[in-house]
């Protein structure tokens, strides 16, 4: 498993182009984006014109064409700031990379260009957090086309994403578990259902997606019919898995920053000592600082692994996301302590990450299923067996 190395100079230039962005849209948005349960539509469209959503696309089409490494630091940077925002185009270019793959060209000159968001569909009522697991079925018509019906749980940027990377079992009853489609978002049959008002994300656009006869025709299919689990595992998982660690990175990491800013400017008035003056208090900002450096150190090892082809690139990838959904939560509620009383309030920014952290343990792969992986490929075991398929 491989993956682009890309040059500093480009990188460079990513990093000044994001922090642009950040500075003017992401970062004066965030409060209200969080407040308002808002899809970040602004900075969305802003990050599309600089050319960032379209970082992942092949030079081929039109696009960026860099790889993993860079692409996680912009969620990192992203998430640090609008943790809505981030989980957008983490799936985003989680999606675009099956799209890349498997996509027709036009859609991927779009992405590349800025002109399309796609996100992935995989979450079912049926099957919950168990992506591998799809029940929404995919029937041939009489007339050849393919009729796709689905109750989809959750959808990031539902409504808002310009297409879908759809899961359903195969057309096929003995093709294999999973095939993957790209449903254009306004194809009939195609409904979104509710607001998100959640715990934390809350301008994610996460909404149930419900398809009733909904039409595609054959060529909508993404690689074979059946093949859709391999396909994910192949080129979503690695992607998807690490995005998110990158994403929990960033909440941890400004966490940690804010927690030592607020220790450094809060003073106790009856002693003139200032929060960062008690030792214990430094004791255990440095250990939350460790904790997120530590994760930082583990994700550039993934994505070294990915890039190198190296034997253990698979095991990193289940391990990243499983030690990130873990480090994020201890490091944000070990914050909000540290500063106390004051990180209640909502100018502070401790509490909006701190509710934005919990998403990652329960966010498909969630850490316990990730733990099993894990413990299978340690163990010599198949990473799923029937009984998950």
């Amino acid at each position: 498993m491989t993956t682009t190395v890309d040059n500093a100079d480009s990188s460079t230039d990513v990093a000044s182009t994001l922090g642009s962005v950040i500075d003017e849209v992401i970062r004066p948005q965030a409060t209200v984006v969080d407040r308002e349960g808002a899809f970040p539509r602004s900075g969305v469209d802003a990050l599309a014109a600089a050319g960032l959503l379209g970082l992942a696309s092949s030079t081929e089409v039109g696009g960026g064409g860099h790889g993993l490494r860079v692409v996680a630091e912009v969620v990192e940077r992203l998430a640090a700031e609008c943790g809505s925002t981030a989980m957008v185009v983490l799936m985003h270019y989680a999606a675009t990379a099956v799209i890349e793959a498997h996509g027709p060209r036009e859609v991927r000159a779009a992405i590349a260009t800025g002109d399309h968001l796609a996100t992935l569909a995989f979450s079912e009522y049926g099957s919950r957090s168990h992506f591998w697991s799809p029940t929404g079925t995919a029937r041939t018509t009489d007339d050849g086309t393919i009729r796709l019906d689905a109750r989809k749980s959750w959808v990031t940027s539902a409504g808002e994403a310009n297409s879908y990377v759809w899961s359903s079992l195969p057309v096929a009853p003995d093709a294999g578990p999973m095939t993957l489609w790209l449903v254009p978002a306004d194809s009939p049959g195609l409904t979104v259902s509710g607001d998100f008002d959640g715990l934390g994300l809350r301008g994610n656009g996460s909404r149930p997606m419900t398809a009733e006869g909904l039409p595609v025709p054959s060529t909508a299919m993404m690689s074979a019919d059946g093949a859709g689990l391999d396909t994910a595992l192949g080129a979503v998982l690695p992607w998807f898995l690490v995005l998110n660690a990158a994403f929990c990175l960033g909440l941890a990491d400004s966490a940690v920053a804010e927690a030592g800013q607020h220790l450094t400017a809060t003073t106790l008035t009856h002693t003139g000592a200032a929060l960062r003056d008690a030792p214990v208090t430094r004791r255990d900002l440095a250990r939350l600082m460790i904790r997120t450096d530590a994760l930082r150190a583990f994700l550039g090892d993934t994505v070294t692994a990915l890039e190198t082809g190296r034997d253990d690139a698979m095991l990193r990838v289940l391990q990243v996301k499983a030690l990130a959904g873990e480090t994020v939560a201890d490091v944000t509620d070990g914050a909000m302590q540290l500063c106390g009383g004051s990180a209640f309030r909502r100018e502070l920014g401790l509490e909006r990450r701190f509710r934005d952290a919990r998403a990652a343990r329960v966010m498909a792969p969630t850490t316990d299923a990730l733990l099993d992986f894990v413990g299978r490929v340690a163990t010599g075991l198949p990473l799923f067996d029937v009984a998950n398929r």
